[in-house]
């Protein structure tokens, strides 16, 4: 018993910065950062500091992780972290940037706190903003290391000479820097800075929860699906380019006219999307079944022929499509963005390189006019399991720790 003690006390310590983190038991946010988090407790300590949220508590241990939740604003409006993400919910209602000042102070305040009660070896920040800004202020004044990891949207999405300034010191200062995809590594290097030695290593996904076997045909009998299958999984905002797919539905039918969409997910354009199927007369074809736990998305994965995500604009990585396709299903993506990484062109699915209906239609066709449905190459999407993603971060900690 008392080298077990010592072994858990020779533990590195983390201390984990992230704004997408799980607020509940079974609550519907990415749940990336708490899966690599979970699964590094087996050789480091970990600690997670996280946003507040109405209804979330202030600390908890989620499967042996620490996780603390700082408070910024009056407590009914701690929404800024929330279903949509920070950068969505900027720009649908511009007020909410009178709260950022505050969100930025709360976290300092927390961490600096935190660093003084567990003496965390190591911040690991995800997001270069606003997690790996505040890591580089604490790290003048504390001298704690960070690791700093970049998921696309502060790469993609925060542009202007101040922003790249900070994305640029904080790079800089970073004693390494991990990015999701090879699309963001060639955007860093681009365009803020070509010194700098990059490691691509995505998030995971368990293979033993998203494989083929948990096809469940119910969820057909029960939406009275009856020929081809297309999903959907993601937010209904306008940047995931729904409509595009939706008007899509037409020509597809006209060829197939018994295929399903089902699109799972909440946002705010769903009611404009609902809208768009009404008018098309295409209601008995297409299915909204809202946000849906992340425990049940591997049976509707794995039931679904063909996965189609047409973004328009470029995104990290694009954990949907690797889901989907470990479960089995052909991917259709947009030509942009992390996606590339993942869909290989006639062996997993087709790119989209322009956005438009036709096109979408054009290559869903081209895959259900194969007459075989699911993908058996879906052995190939296990470079992406956790196993393979952590044991990187692994190696990558052990070294950072080693050389500080």
């Amino acid at each position: 018993m008392g080298d077990k003690i010592k072994q858990v006390n020779k533990k590195k310590k983390i201390l984990v910065l992230t704004s997408t983190f799980p607020r509940w038991k079974n609550d519907t946010l990415p749940p990336f950062v708490y899966e690599l988090s979970k699964r590094l407790t087996e050789k480091f300590n970990i600690t997670v500091l996280a946003p507040a949220y109405p209804g979330a508590k202030d600390f908890e241990i989620m499967d042996g992780v620490k996780v603390y939740r700082f408070h910024y604003f009056f407590r009914p409006l701690e929404k800024l972290a929330g279903s949509g993400g920070i950068l969505p919910l900027l720009n649908k209602n511009p007020l909410w940037y009178f709260v950022i000042p505050f969100f930025l102070l709360g976290e300092y305040l927390a961490i600096k706190k935190l660093i003084k009660e567990i003496q965390p070896d190591i911040i690991h920040a995800h997001w270069i903003i606003p997690q790996g800004f505040i890591a580089l202020l604490v790290k003048k004044s504390t001298g704690v290391p960070y690791v700093v990891t970049t998921h696309g949207g502060d790469i993609f999405g925060l542009q202007g000479k101040i922003m790249a300034y900070i994305k640029r010191n904080v790079l800089k200062n970073a004693k390494r820097i991990t990015v999701v995809s090879n699309a963001i590594k060639k955007e860093i290097l681009t365009k803020l800075d070509s010194n700098l030695k990059i490691d691509v290593i995505p998030m995971g996904v368990d293979s033993k929860l998203f494989n083929p076997n948990k096809r469940d045909e119910r969820i057909k009998k029960k939406y009275g699906i009856k020929g081809p299958f297309l999903l959907f999984v993601g937010r209904l905002t306008e940047k995931k380019g729904v409509s595009y797919l939706i008007k899509a539905m037409p020509d597809v039918l006209k060829e197939k006219p018994d295929t399903k969409l089902m699109i799972i997910g909440s946002g705010e354009q769903e009611k404009e999307l609902k809208f768009l199927v009404k008018n098309l007369k295409i209601e008995d074809n297409v299915n909204f079944m809202g946000a849906i736990q992340n425990k049940d998305l591997p049976k509707y994965y794995a039931t679904a022929d063909v996965f189609v995500g047409t973004s328009i604009i470029a995104e990290g990585f694009g954990l949907t499509f690797v889901e989907a396709g470990m479960c089995g299903c052909w991917l259709i993506g947009t030509n942009i963005g992390g996606v590339t990484d993942i869909i290989k062109e006639n062996k997993n699915g087709y790119l989209i390189k322009k956005i438009q209906s036709k096109i979408i239609s054009n290559s869903i066709l081209r895959i259900l006019k194969k007459n075989f449905f699911k993908n058996k190459n879906y052995k190939w999407f296990y470079r992406y399991d956790w196993k393979v993603c952590l044991n990187k971060y692994k190696k990558l900690f052990n070294l950072v720790v080693k050389n500080s």
